[in-house]
């Protein structure tokens, strides 16, 4: 967790120079959930907003923040609880989970960091690299277009639009990123893993969204593309997991996504490390 405390919060440059109104409150007794925390100190007025507050990124706990609701808090944490923050998109979430989750399984800060961002989109994973003081954000995308300017205009970002991550080899990148994260949309990570393994530093740090959705073929789904058989997402999840080890990647962790997909698809998150 302790990557997370570095974020600086450049979603507030949207909201101009103006600091962000914190409070902070001590109370309760023994350990309990962070949601039921909340309420027990009137940082929330039901459980329910607890929760939203808590996915939106809002909530740090002793400076870290914290997006899941079931973690566990106590009288002896100082919870603080944010002005609204503005990411842009979903998907910066999600990868705040993933720092949550494993950085206590050694995922390290990417400050001062070459990383790549894979399937940028709107830039939501890039704009959670940058608040942690990455040193180069490399924005690759297929679409053109897409990048917030938020996140565009940030000096330490490499915008690479209109590339198929397919299609690239070491010499058509900036650097060798130590630092890869992905999220990436009809297209299976079986075919994505292999160029990570080409394009690489030496003990990379990885952090991969795993879509089920996108994994067990279009047979396979239920209506609207929902895959609800939970024996189904597990085996797409083994299946990324086996073509890592398969291209000398370490599987370090894995934990489902504090985010559910846009369609209310179960997603995951994995932690792998390149040899």
């Amino acid at each position: 967790m302790a990557a997370t405390s570095t974020i600086p919060s450049l979603a507030n440059q949207r909201q101009g120079s103006q600091a962000q109104s914190v409070r902070q409150l001590a109370g309760g007794s023994g350990l309990r959930r962070l949601d039921l925390e909340l309420v027990s100190r009137g940082l929330a007025g039901s459980r329910a907003k607890a929760q939203k507050l808590i996915t939106a990124g809002r909530v740090s706990v002793n400076g870290r923040p914290v997006v899941k609701p079931s973690a566990k808090s106590g009288s002896q944490d100082s919870i603080s609880l944010e002005e609204s923050k503005t990411y842009v998109s979903r998907g910066a979430y999600k990868l705040l989970g993933a720092f949550e989750a494993f950085c206590p399984l050694g995922l390290p800060s990417p400050k001062g960091l070459d990383c790549l961002d894979i399937g940028a989109s709107t830039g939501g994973f890039s704009q959670v690299l940058l608040e942690a003081g990455a040193g180069r954000v490399l924005a690759l995308d297929v679409g053109h277009g897409q990048l917030d300017p938020l996140v565009a205009r940030h000096p330490a970002t490499i915008e690479m639009s209109g590339v198929n991550i397919r299609d690239i080899g070491p010499q058509d990148l900036p650097f060798r990123p130590a630092f890869i994260v992905s999220d990436v949309s009809f297209i299976s990570l079986t075919y994505v893993i292999p160029v990570i393994a080409r394009i690489a530093a030496v003990r990379a740090q990885i952090v991969l969204l795993v879509k089920p959705q996108f994994e067990v073929g279009k047979d396979r789904l239920g209506r609207h593309g929902i895959v609800s058989d939970p024996q189904l997402r597990l085996e797409a999840l083994e299946q990324v997991k086996s073509c890592a080890r398969a291209q000398g990647m370490e599987v370090k962790g894995q934990v489902p996504s504090p985010i559910a997909g846009t369609h209310g698809n179960e997603e995951y998150l994995l932690y792998l490390q390149t040899a």
